[in-house]
């Protein structure tokens, strides 16, 4: 009996929040970022971070899936070009180090975890495209030292949007930009959105 009340409580409340995701619209409000003003500060940001670490010995980026994996690629694409040095590349899940894993899905969805290279001793830069919160970069770094020993971890992110509930700032920030809560910002990239832009987006009930 207790059972059948929880089922129907969860579904009642999954039904809630599908009406009021429905209700919702998105207005785009501006567009931030065009596909050279991304590309341009991705190189920026990759020459950033060769100069901060003094080099790319011992360096290596990990993408936070699933917008900060081509993020970091074409960082260390960009890396490439400055000193001809390969920079380690690797991508990590944070799904199951989430605290608001019960409000992703019924189901945690995972995706693999991608680091060949060992962490010990490594200057490790993670890379997302949208620094909000913290807490996912929170998620990120428990993630990261359950694998070893990192010398130093930095944080790069395309957008830094503030509204900030933990103790998280960015080393390398590739632009400030001020919201509200409702606004969100979309980091639309060709890799995984087959268009290349920053928009920033409104919720209107």
């Amino acid at each position: 009996m207790k059972c059948n009340f929880i089922d129907g409580w969860l579904h009642a409340v999954q039904t809630l929040l599908v009406l009021e995701f429905r209700a919702m619209k998105i207005v785009e409000k501006a567009q931030l970022m065009s596909p050279a003003e991304i590309d341009r500060t991705l190189q920026r940001l990759a020459h950033e971070i060769v100069e901060k670490s003094g080099g790319t010995k011992h360096l290596a980026l990990i993408g936070i899936r699933r917008r900060g994996v081509p993020l970091a690629q074409r960082i260390v694409q960009a890396m490439r070009g400055i000193d001809g040095v390969e920079v380690p590349v690797g991508t990590l899940d944070i799904t199951l180090y989430r605290d608001d894993l019960s409000k992703v899905a019924p189901q945690a969805v995972l995706q693999s975890s991608d680091i060949s290279f060992g962490v010990d001793g490594m200057d490790l830069v993670l890379v997302d495209d949208v620094l909000y919160t913290g807490r996912t970069i929170r998620a990120a770094m428990n993630g990261l030292f359950d694998l070893g020993r990192p010398r130093r971890v930095s944080l790069c992110v395309l957008i830094d949007r503030g509204h900030r509930e933990m103790p998280i700032e960015a080393q390398y920030t590739g632009r400030v930009v001020q919201t509200s809560d409702s606004e969100i910002i979309e980091v639309r990239l060709r890799e995984i959105d087959n268009e290349e832009r920053v928009v920033l987006v409104d919720r209107v009930e």
